[in-house]
């Protein structure tokens, strides 16, 4: 096909600590197309990975060699034009994008503000609900989702549809609410300082808490990474490897409930990210639906909350498309 007659696009990807996933919105229906994962670990740089994308659509034919506007969701804060992404090597440059894209508009947001901008549009089987709960339309919205990190961001409504609250909140301290949770602060404090909520819930997390309760019981931490772990508790063939991912989940339930309590999230609270999705059969035998109520005085309050597991694919992507969206949405 004569590219003069091609299709026009626009490019939306979503840069984690991990993982990037580019594709493909068709601006006329909105729709979602051609995407790809690509390995952070694999490539120098991002710009390497856009090579491949562009040439990935120069052989599906039928759509322009470039994409008309981009926006990319990337795991940091979006307050300069050059960003790093905070668990991984890669820079990324709205200019040096921008000019090998055709010197066309690129826009930056956090990943987790662009899932928040997916959330209004997820359907009834795009989550699981953990609990029960009924979500208040007209009150803010929580998101949280450990993954490579932990990101946290909110939906405030307004007149003018709702407003996203991008935040660090990942970062803030972690409040132990157990003797074991204080004994593994403890473990951790001694290897890491401070111990912010992100070194339990991200995927590291998962090992720091798995090698602390090691140490506690005096047991052989034989699994050396996240999904050797969570593949053991999923197959129930390691008892540390179950509790550990019941330390995790613990200490997310608690944490949505403290952010819940905090923003008055009454429009529910959804957990989105890597791990959970996967794993989501344990969140719903596991803990923390109890602690996210357990509050105290306010219980009540939090019982009425509902907690979802997002599960639709690339929530970021969608998140991209609807800021690239001139209605907004």
């Amino acid at each position: 096909m004569d590219n003069t007659t091609a299709t026009a696009w626009n490019l939306v990807a979503d840069i984690g600590g991990t993982n990037a996933r580019i594709g493909l919105q068709n601006p006329v229906s909105h729709e979602l197309h051609l995407v790809k994962r690509y390995a952070v670990a694999r490539h120098d740089r991002f710009e390497d990975v856009l090579v491949h994308y562009l040439a990935e659509i120069d052989q599906q034919g039928g759509w322009k060699s470039l994409p008309e506007k981009a926006c990319l969701a990337v795991a940091c804060p979006t307050d300069s034009d050059s960003v790093r992404i905070t668990n991984s090597p890669w820079i990324i440059d709205r200019a040096k994008i921008s000019a090998r894209l055709g010197d066309i508009q690129v826009e930056l947001v956090n990943d987790f503000a662009a899932v928040a901008l997916a959330v209004p549009g997820l359907m009834p089987g795009d989550w699981r609900q953990i609990g029960s709960g009924a979500p208040d339309d007209g009150r803010p919205i929580a998101i949280l989702g450990p993954g490579t990190g932990l990101g946290v961001c909110s939906l405030v409504p307004s007149a003018a549809g709702h407003i996203v609250i991008d935040g660090e909140g990942g970062h803030v301290d972690f409040a132990p609410v157990s003797q074991r949770e204080i004994a593994i602060l403890n473990e951790l404090s001694r290897e890491f300082g401070r111990v912010s909520i992100e070194r339990l819930l991200s995927g590291q997390g998962i090992l720091n808490i798995y090698r602390a309760l090691a140490k506690l019981d005096g047991l052989e931490a034989r699994l050396d990474s996240p999904g050797a772990i969570s593949a053991a508790a999923l197959q129930g063939a390691d008892a540390h490897a179950a509790d550990s991912l019941g330390v995790f989940f613990d200490v997310l339930g608690s944490v949505a409930g403290n952010l819940a309590l905090t923003l008055g999230a009454k429009g529910g609270v959804y957990i989105a990210g890597g791990i959970v999705p996967q794993l989501v059969e344990l969140a719903e035998k596991s803990g923390m639906r109890e602690r996210f109520e357990s509050k105290g005085r306010f219980r009540t309050y939090l019982e009425n909350i509902p907690v979802r597991v997002v599960m639709t694919e690339d929530p970021g992507l969608l998140g991209a498309m609807k800021k690239l969206q001139p209605a907004g949405f």
